[in-house]
């Protein structure tokens, strides 16, 4: 159940000590960030429930978090595989030629020339540089760098790029 009003930020992995702490899995950038909000939207098995956040803090190489009303292992286990969300108009506002991914997945994608690639499915990091899987005839992976990304229109769902369309 994809809710186009939200974001995914990560998921519930497991359970952490007795007292009903979850472990977390973030896919922010700097992954404690993820704690930056008091409210999480869980989703799982079809239902999406709003939780707030009580406490979440670093334990060795994992995170950890504290959920208003969980507060035994059991209550928290059912909480396993749940995505993390946050209403998209809660996230910061980023500069000019700055985009959050879930902008970018959806929209056209085209040549400078005007030709048509297809849409962006979904974007990576590949640690040299983000790119862009981008399906229409063929999947195409395009990096995505100032020097191929010319244009982003957000308004009319689009991406210009400097690529050839043969590759």
């Amino acid at each position: 159940m994809r809710r186009p009003d939200l974001v995914t930020l990560g998921k519930i992995t497991g359970i952490w000590g007795v007292q009903g702490w979850v472990r977390v899995y973030s896919y922010t950038s700097r992954k404690k960030d993820i704690f930056s909000f008091d409210v999480w939207h869980l989703t799982r098995g079809g239902s999406c429930d709003r939780v707030r956040v009580i406490q979440g803090q670093v334990q060795g190489s994992r995170l950890v978090a504290q959920l208003e009303g969980y507060t035994d292992r059991e209550q928290s286990r059912a909480l396993i595989d749940a995505t993390i969300a946050v209403p998209v108009n809660s996230l910061p506002e980023l500069d000019d030629r700055e985009y959050y991914w879930i902008q970018l997945e959806g929209l056209r994608v085209v040549t400078v020339n005007d030709e048509e690639l297809g849409t962006v499915d979904y974007l990576m990091e590949t640690g040299a540089n983000d790119v862009m899987v981008v399906c229409g005839d063929r999947e195409r992976l395009i990096p995505y760098i100032r020097e191929v990304v010319r244009q982003v229109d957000l308004e009319q769902g689009l991406i210009r790029v400097d690529w050839d369309a043969d590759f």
